[in-house]
């Protein structure tokens, strides 16, 4: 049975439009670009995970950090010296990111078309902004949503600050997305229901346990976007 009027914050890269598999794809040609010949390719990307971490500490996320992660991680690894071309090479291999269209999720622009109907929908994202609003702007799905909230970072401080922005009582509130960690059990925490729409290509820093529902709050778990409507 349908849910009566709930407000819906709704994750975007991985969840409405692809995003991950592209980083991926630049980690592949990073790795075979670097061509390390004691490190595994497994061994390299716990390197690079690890750069990624320090650099979303200091730097955010988006391209601006990751290409910084991927210079630094080929400054550690590398025998020979980081010149200005292979600078630009490994830049390149970040910055190609941006040239790819959005591609939207299967079945999510009708399904957001009947959510629509009878909820309020947020985009809630994180991320550098710019490279976000360009997203948003171009994923041609921005009518469906009455706000777009960008952040730098999802904790269950943000979903607080977030609930009182927009007034949203918290019993009829949901986080939907792909992540544990920032869209699931940080929404949970804060007091809010979660609905957990799983993507096989998930950034593995994004990885977690998904926790148990405090008192009080629902988690939901779909198998794809377009069962939403099932529930709501």
């Amino acid at each position: 049975m349908p849910l009566p009027p709930q407000n819906l914050l709704i994750d975007a890269d991985d969840t409405l439009w692809e995003n991950n598999i592209y980083f991926e794809r630049a980690i592949a040609n990073f790795i075979s670009f670097l061509n390390h010949q004691e490190f595994s390719t497994e061994q390299v990307r716990e390197v690079l995970n690890d750069v990624e971490r320090d650099c979303i500490r200091r730097l955010g996320y988006g391209l601006h950090s990751f290409a910084h992660a991927l210079v630094q991680t080929f400054e550690r690894l590398a025998v020979e010296p980081l010149t200005p071309a292979l600078h630009e090479t490994i830049h390149g291999f970040a910055h190609a990111i941006a040239e790819h269209p959005v591609e939207i999720r299967a079945g999510v622009p009708e399904t957001l078309a009947r959510l629509a109907e009878n909820h309020r929908l947020i985009i809630m994202t994180k991320g550098d902004v710019a490279e976000q609003t360009r997203k948003v702007e171009g994923s041609g799905l921005k009518s469906h949503f009455s706000a777009v909230e960008i952040v730098a970072e999802k904790d269950a401080a943000t979903y607080l600050e977030i609930v009182a922005k927009h007034a949203l009582p918290k019993p009829h509130t949901w986080m939907i997305g792909n992540s544990p960690k920032s869209d699931i059990n940080p929404a949970l925490a804060a007091g809010l229901n979660a609905v957990l729409v799983p993507h096989d290509q998930t950034w593995i820093l994004e990885h977690e346990e998904v926790c148990a529902p405090p008192h009080g709050c629902r988690l939901l778990v779909v198998e794809h976007f377009g069962q939403l409507t099932e529930h709501f």
